[in-house]
């Protein structure tokens, strides 16, 4: 924990050293945040995942090539992998090397906006199409702790359902899908008796590392689900998983894991989409990606291809399902990019409506105005926008958040949990240890 406030503390130095030395020449400051079209005699170096290069390259050729006749700037599109990614930008923004424009894990915003790593984009939100209607947690992602300032801009969402098997649902009389918790534990109880000969049958499987899961039963509790695990004013972090709404959502997870999924107490959902492909799992709380994967050939079995449907995680009552995790990647611009301006204006072309309506074919776009078209799609992707579209929550936007300490005090905790130890006591301790990291600066 020490290394990582430290390393915060020197990308902070350097960021605010950078941003001084370039306000004379009026590039590079974190208050400027102009959009610009004078690109002539101009290169806009921006960084993007290979997941567009493979998924979508149409869409960005469609976003350089009105880049380019709209400002007469050149754009050199630098295609970036995850691994490692974290240390390549950290060494670019160290350096001073960055790009103009960027792409990163809505997960690791809150460390970059914290340190005065990117522009201010507050003054120019209102320009970027649809900015009004951005989803939720997406949209909290690049903001500032206190959601006062716009530093990053959503660009696509990823978000859980349930992924069943239609054919086990309907064998056991279930034959429409559940709006309440309450619905949805009489329909498991059906699938659960007419499965009763199989071996280690799970007719909702919950492993008890699955913390994105357990998480969601336990926002469909409270009264306000965007402040899972920790809520800040602006300068301080106060824990939620002791709110007894939350509380009241993790018993319910609980008991939900122990009356309807087996073998799964000590671990995450990892493999949880090779498990449900063996034919003794008849749901998970799952990624849209995850559903190809139970039915490739490689890991999974392709005869279940017409037999899985999705449907959004119920919630306690019938016109609130459980919020969602909206996992997803954001676009910012480095305070000292060689060209702040035009990098700008590369996003606000990038997401605009014509891009994302293209990009909904592939994935769920950036606001809920175009939620339809990610339907349209296909019939497939009717959960997960209805869930994208609502409620969602999300982990706090702070620079102190650990993957390797507050994940795994969930996750610990929930195993815990899972396996018989007292629910308040658990969550009281991965409190303590969350709020100990994300308040240490």
């Amino acid at each position: 924990m020490k290394r990582k406030i430290a390393a915060a503390a020197a990308l902070a130095t350097v960021l605010t050293a950078a941003a001084c030395s370039s306000s004379s020449s009026g590039s590079g400051t974190k208050s400027q945040a102009l959009l610009s079209t004078d690109g002539k005699g101009k290169t806009v170096t921006v960084w993007l995942m290979q997941d567009a290069q493979k998924g979508w390259p149409d869409v960005v050729n469609a976003a350089v090539k009105q880049f380019k006749d709209e400002t007469g700037a050149e754009v050199k599109i630098e295609w970036q992998n995850w691994p490692n990614y974290g240390t390549k930008l950290d060494t670019a923004l160290l350096s001073g090397n960055a790009p103009d424009a960027l792409e990163l894990g809505n997960t690791q915003t809150g460390k970059y906006i914290a340190s005065g790593a990117f522009v201010d984009l507050t003054s120019v939100k209102s320009k970027f199409d649809n900015s009004a209607q951005w989803l939720d947690s997406l949209a909290a992602s690049g903001e500032s702790a206190d959601h006062s300032k716009t530093y990053a801009i959503p660009y696509y969402a990823g978000v859980r359902t349930v992924l069943y098997r239609k054919d086990l649902f309907a064998a056991a009389g279930v034959t429409s899908t559940p709006k309440t918790l309450d619905e949805f534990k009489t329909d498991l109880d059906k699938v659960k008796a007419k499965n009763a000969n199989v071996p280690n049958f799970s007719a909702l499987y919950l492993p008890g590392k699955n913390w994105y899961a357990a998480l969601s039963f336990g926002a469909a509790y409270m009264s306000d689900p965007s402040k899972v695990i920790a809520s800040s004013d602006g300068s301080k972090w106060t824990g939620t998983l002791t709110d007894p709404g939350f509380v009241k959502g993790i018993q319910t997870w609980d008991d939900f894991q122990k009356n309807y999924s087996v073998g799964g107490t000590t671990v995450d959902e990892s493999d949880q989409d090779a498990r449900m492909a063996k034919g003794n799992i008849a749901a998970i709380v799952a990624n849209g990606w995850e559903l190809s994967s139970v039915i490739d050939p490689k890991v999974g079995d392709p005869k279940l291809a017409d037999k899985l449907g999705t449907f959004a995680l119920p919630g306690a009552t019938a016109d609130s399902p459980a919020p969602a995790f909206l996992g997803g990647s954001d676009l910012a611009v480095p305070t000292h990019a060689a060209n702040p301006g035009l990098g700008a204006e590369f996003l606000r072309i990038f997401t605009n409506t014509a891009q994302q309506t293209a990009l909904a074919k592939f994935a769920i776009p950036n606001n809920k105005t175009l939620l339809s078209a990610y339907k349209a799609a296909s019939p497939a992707n009717e959960a997960a926008a209805n869930a994208a579209g609502g409620k969602t929550w999300f982990i706090p936007n702070s620079p102190f958040w650990s993957q390797t300490s507050d994940e795994v005090a969930l996750q610990t905790a929930l195993s815990d949990i899972a396996t018989g130890k007292d629910v308040t006591s658990e969550l009281t301790t991965a409190q303590t240890t969350i709020l100990t990291d994300i308040n240490a600066g």
